[in-house]
Order: structure tokens, then C-alpha cells, then sequence
């Protein structure tokens, strides 16, 4: 888990359907953190049913089966 000021984070779940070009992502400490995809330009690329498909790993990282990278809870909390 990452340990950020004294809090342990992780994440749960990822949402794309809410307002149109935000990601959501909610943490297990019970936040919502709504980020502009516009800060993920290869995650911005993806089609709607590419952005389905996605991984949690550890709690911290996240990927998508259709690219490489993997994004942690950090990349999300500095935007």
C-alpha cells in the first residue's frame, strides 16, 4: 500500500462513466478521485470498451490489457 502522509492507499476500482473525459478512481480509504484523462494521454487513446478492461495489481498499480504502461496510486494522487 502506498503510504501517503501517514495514510495507507490503495485502489479499488476504476469508473470511466461519469462525466465525459474524467476517470474516476476510487480508493480504499473510501475517496473518489476524479481525474482529467487528458493527464493519461495513452489511456485517452483507448475506446470506451479498451477502458473496460483494466487490472488492479496490489492495490497500487493499474493497466490496461490494450497498453503497457502501468499507472500507480501516486501517478493518480499528484494531478
Amino acid at each position: 500500500m502506498c503510504k501517503y502522509k501517514d495514510v495507507t492507499i490503495g485502489i479499488k476500482k476504476l469508473d470511466f462513466g461519469g462525466k465525459r473525459g474524467t476517470m474516476a478512481v476510487y480508493l480504499t480509504d473510501g475517496r473518489e478521485v476524479i481525474v482529467p484523462i487528458s493527464m493519461f494521454p495513452e489511456i485517452k487513446k483507448l475506446s470506451k470498451s479498451q477502458r473496460e478492461d483494466y487490472m488492479i495489481m496490489d492495490d497500487q498499480y493499474f493497466s490496461f490489457e490494450a497498453i503497457s504502461r502501468i499507472y500507480s496510486v501516486k501517478d493518480v494522487l499528484k494531478y
